[in-house]
C-alpha cells in the first residue's frame, strides 16, 4: 500500500511564507520555504516565517527543499530554517542559489548544504524522481517540479505565467508540460494569486513601452524604484534606456551587487555605456535606480524625500518613477509617498496596479496549466482564500470534480491512497508563525508582540522605591517615570495621587510583614490598583513596572 500525504506549512490564505510538503510514504520532499512581510502592523517584526517543528521532528526523512526561483517569498526562511536543521540539502537553479547566498551572513558555511539543478535534469530519490521544468516568471531560472511516484506525478508550479515572448532563461518549456500531462498527473498544486483575474496576464506584465514613453515625457534625471529580484523589469529599464544617451546609475551596494552579479553570468544583458557611476548622478538626463525593499516599502525612497540621503538631493526637474505596481498591502502607503512627492513641487509616475500586473498566473494562464497537467485532483495554493477559491471555480469549470478539489488551509492534510483521495482522513499538522525580529531566529513570541502592542497604545509606568535593608523605611521615593502615558505638566495632580498609592502599598506590606517584605505581592498590589485607577482617569492601560530595592 502507497501512501502520500500533502499539506502546507504556510502559503495558505496568505502571500507569501510558501512551504508545501508532500510525503511519499516515508519521504518528505519539501517545496519552497519562504517568509512574508507584516507591512500593516510590524511592532519592530522583521519578517514572518513558516513555523518549522515538524520538520526538525521528520529531519531524518527529508530529501532536501526544493526552491523555484530567488524571491524572498519562496526562500526567505531557508537561512533560519538551515540554523536548526544544519544537514538539510537545499535544492535550486544556479541564479535561484546565488540570490539565496546573499541572505547568508556566512555564505561558506552552508555551502556545502546548496545543491545547484539544471532545469530538464532528472533528480534521483530511490524509487521516486523529481524532474524541474522552466516557467516563466520575473526572475530567470525559475522552475516547477514534477515529483515523479509509482501512483503518477505530483506537480507543484511555484509562480508562473505565460508570455511567449520570454526567452532564453526566462522561457517555460510547454512540449515537456505536456509530456508531464500525457504521463499522467495525480494532483497539481497550482498558484491562485491573480486567480480573479480575467484574460491572461500577458502582455500587462510588461512595460517597456510605458518607461519608454516616461522617459519621453520627462527628459530630466528621473528616479526609479526596483525591486531588486525582478530582474525582468530592471532589463526592460536598460532596454529603454540604451536607446536613449542616458545614463543609469546604480545606487545602494546590495542593488549594485546583485546587477552586477546578473550581467556577469549572463541573466542580464546590458549595452556598453549604460551604467554611469557617481560622477554622473546629478546629471540632467541621468536615471537613478534605487531599491524598494518590500521589508520597508519605499524606505529609500522617502530617506530622499525628506533629505536625508547622502547622495541624492531632490529638485523641481526630478521625476520619481515607481516601477512596480502596487501590490495589496501597500496601497495606502505609496498614496502617502505621492502626497509628500507633490508638496516637494516633483513630478511622480507609477504604475497602476489594474492596468499592470506582475508575473503569475491570471485565469486563462491557469486554465492552460491545467489543460496541460490534467491533474486528477487539484490542489490551490499561495494566495489569500477568496484567491483559493476562485482557483478552484477555474478548476470545475474545466471538468474536475468538486469532490477533487482540494481547498485546505495550512496543516491540513490531503491524504492519498494508492492513488485515490482517502476523505475519511481527516489529520492536520500544528502549524504557527515564527516572528523574526533583528539578527536572532529565536521566535519573539505573541507575548512580547503585546508588550510592545501594549506599550505603543498606551505608554509606560516605571515606578521606583528605595527601603531601609534593616528597619524597612522608606528612605527614598516612590518616584514616578512615565512614557507615552500623559503629559506631565498638565497631570501633575496623578501623579501625585499615584506616589501616594504606591507609598501606602508598600507600608501596608511591610506593617503586616516582619522581617521578611514579600516584594512580588506589592508589585502586583501597585499593578492591580494603579491600573484600575490610570483607567478611571484616563481609560489607558500603560504597562505599570515597580522597581524595589534595599540598601
Amino acid at each position: 500500500m502507497s501512501k502520500i500525504n500533502i499539506f502546507s506549512l504556510g502559503g495558505l490564505n496568505e502571500n507569501g511564507k510558501n512551504m508545501y510538503v508532500v510525503e511519499v510514504d516515508k519521504d518528505i520532499f519539501v517545496f519552497d520555504a519562504g517568509l512574508k512581510y507584516e507591512n500593516d502592523r510590524p511592532l519592530g517584526i522583521d519578517y514572518i516565517i513558516p513555523n518549522y517543528d515538524y520538520l526538525i521532528k521528520n529531519q531524518k526523512r527529508i530529501k532536501g527543499i526544493f526552491l523555484t526561483h530567488g524571491h524572498e517569498g519562496n526562500m526567505g526562511a531557508v537561512p533560519d530554517i538551515l540554523s536548526a536543521l544544519p544537514n538539510i540539502t537545499i535544492y535550486g537553479t544556479k541564479l535561484t542559489l546565488s540570490m539565496l547566498r546573499q541572505d547568508f551572513k556566512d555564505p561558506k558555511k552552508y555551502e556545502k548544504n546548496l545543491k545547484e539543478i539544471r532545469p530538464h535534469a532528472k533528480l534521483n530519490f530511490g524509487k521516486n524522481f523529481l524532474f524541474p521544468i522552466q516557467v516563466t516568471h520575473s526572475i530567470p531560472d525559475a522552475v516547477c517540479y514534477v515529483l515523479y511516484t509509482k501512483d503518477g506525478a505530483i506537480v507543484y508550479t511555484g509562480d508562473f505565467v505565460f508570455d511567449h515572448t520570454m526567452t532564453g532563461a526566462y522561457h517555460t518549456d510547454i512540449g515537456k508540460l505536456a509530456y508531464v500531462g500525457k504521463q499522467g498527473v495525480l494532483c497539481l498544486l497550482c498558484e491562485s494569486l491573480y486567480a480573479e483575474r480575467l484574460g491572461h496576464t500577458s502582455p500587462s506584465n510588461r512595460v517597456s513601452s510605458f518607461i519608454g514613453e516616461v522617459l519621453s515625457r520627462h527628459p530630466k534625471r528621473i528616479i526609479a524604484t526596483v525591486f531588486p529580484a525582478h530582474f525582468y523589469r530592471i532589463q526592460e529599464i536598460f532596454n529603454e534606456v540604451s536607446k536613449t544617451h542616458r545614463k543609469i546609475v546604480i545606487m545602494g551596494k546590495g542593488l549594485q551587487t546583485t546587477i552586477l552579479e546578473a550581467i556577469h553570468d549572463g541573466y542580464l544583458q546590458i549595452a556598453p555605456g549604460v551604467i554611469g557611476d557617481l560622477t554622473n548622478l546629478n546629471d540632467a538626463n541621468a536615471v537613478v535606480l534605487i531599491s524598494d525593499e518590500k521589508e520597508k516599502p519605499f524606505a529609500n525612497l522617502e530617506r530622499i524625500i525628506k533629505g536625508f540621503d547622502k547622495y541624492i538631493k531632490l529638485n523641481e526637474h526630478d521625476t520619481i518613477f515607481i516601477t512596480e505596481p502596487a501590490y495589496e498591502g501597500i496601497e495606502k502607503r505609496l498614496a502617502l509617498v505621492m502626497d509628500e512627492i507633490a508638496m516637494l513641487g516633483v513630478n511622480a509616475v507609477s504604475l497602476s496596479s489594474k492596468k499592470h500586473l506582475l508575473h503569475h498566473a491570471s485565469r486563462e494562464d491557469l486554465m492552460l496549466m491545467i489543460n496541460l497537467m490534467q491533474p486528477k485532483y487539484y490542489f490551490p495554493v499561495k494566495g489569500e482564500y477568496r484567491q483559493q477559491y476562485a482557483n478552484a471555480s477555474i478548476a470545475e469549470e474545466l471538468g474536475i470534480p468538486k469532490e477533487n478539489i482540494l481547498l485546505k488551509q495550512n496543516g491540513d492534510v490531503a491524504t492519498f491512497i494508492n492513488g485515490t483521495l482517502d476523505e475519511s482522513a481527516q489529520n492536520h499538522i500544528d502549524v504557527d508563525e515564527i516572528l523574526i525580529d533583528g539578527n536572532t531566529s529565536d521566535d519573539i513570541g505573541n507575548l512580547v508582540l503585546k508588550d510592545r502592542e501594549m506599550l505603543g497604545e498606551n505608554g509606560i509606568v516605571i515606578l521606583s522605591c528605595t527601603l531601609s535593608k534593616e528597619t524597612k523605611e522608606i528612605l527614598a521615593g516612590p518616584e514616578v517615570l512615565t512614557r507615552g502615558f500623559i503629559y506631565v505638566k498638565e497631570h501633575q495632580d496623578v501623579l501625585d495621587e499615584t506616589k501616594e498609592i504606591v507609598k501606602n502599598i508598600i507600608l501596608e506590606n511591610i506593617e503586616a510583614g516582619e522581617k521578611r517584605v514579600d516584594y512580588t505581592k506589592i508589585k502586583n498590589d501597585v499593578r492591580e490598583m494603579l491600573g484600575k485607577y490610570y483607567y478611571k482617569m484616563t481609560e489607558s492601560k500603560p504597562m505599570i513596572i515597580t522597581v524595589i530595592q534595599e540598601i
